[in-house]
């Protein structure tokens, strides 16, 4: 081999090497893009202690009083950001604590997941915080007496002064009309969003076959009105299991209810139920 072919081979190999470095570099990097992509969004900062404990206090309220059992869940719009929110990690309410709250933004992408598993249903709660403003709380149960009046129709309606927040009644989410046949679950960000449209400006929505979600101001609202929704269902069905006429509050008479300060923000029975289901 002569010295010009032999240097002509030297040159022909580092650019080889040069050009595949690169390509690999770039390849790594394209690769790569999906993953910066991913980075968990930025943290509201730490949430009132008093915030914190009420959420603790309503996944146990809401499992002693019967609306949830393993399943179901409750969460807070964050108090130092409006696009953020807290939910527990997927784990049954009754043995939630500060240690399992998860912060998400309002796409529901968490902040501090640090590996726990998460609720498949979560775009519940952040989907709904996207249309509500005015939402900053949020229950999703499987209320038994409730689960009929999504499927029947029968309309659910206030029987009682406790339930005036019904109104004249509230929206039935059928999950076929958005998601065809599913498994029933708001799993994804567009059920998420066709519930929240079905919700509307009210404070409640049944699902079909599922369950309901309920929403309020404050936690200690969306965890009383999903208390109450549950007793009125019942009363509800004693009543037209009677026979006859049943007398439904007028909505003139429901207004009356939320005027006066629907049932003066649940703060009385809120600490009872409180102490009861945090044992103090």
């Amino acid at each position: 081999m002569t010295r010009s072919n032999s240097h002509h081979d030297c040159v022909t190999r580092r650019h080889f090497l040069t050009t595949s470095s690169l390509v690999l570099a770039g390849t790594a990097l394209t690769a790569a893009l999906p993953l910066m992509a991913q980075q968990a969004p930025a943290s509201a900062g730490a949430a009132d202690p008093r915030l914190i404990e009420d959420l603790i206090a309503a996944n146990r309220i809401l499992y002693n009083e019967g609306i949830v059992d393993g399943y179901g869940h409750v969460s807070i719009r964050h108090n130092r950001n409006p696009n953020r929110y807290l939910l527990a990690r997927s784990l049954a309410p009754e043995l939630v604590t500060a240690d399992d709250l998860i912060e998400y933004d309002l796409d529901s992408n968490p902040v501090n997941l640090r590996g726990r598993d998460q609720y498949s249903e979560r775009y519940i709660h952040g989907e709904i915080y996207k249309a509500r403003p005015d939402v900053n709380s949020v229950v999703h149960n499987h209320s038994p007496a409730v689960v009929p009046f999504g499927v029947s129709s029968v309309q659910m309606r206030p029987v009682y002064h406790m339930a005036g927040f019904l109104g004249d009644g509230i929206p039935i989410f059928d999950i076929r009309k958005s998601s065809g046949m599913t498994e029933m679950l708001i799993r994804t960000p567009d059920r998420g969003r066709a519930l929240a449209q079905a919700l509307g400006n009210e404070p409640a929505v049944l699902m079909r076959g599922h369950g309901v979600a309920v929403v309020g101001p404050a936690v200690r609202f969306a965890v009383g009105r999903s208390i109450y929704l549950e007793l009125n269902a019942r009363v509800q069905l004693q009543s037209i299991g009677l026979g006859g006429n049943v007398t439904y509050l007028d909505p003139e008479e429901a207004k009356a209810v939320m005027d006066a300060g629907e049932n003066r923000s649940y703060d009385r029975p809120w600490e009872m139920w409180k102490r009861k289901a945090m044992g103090k």
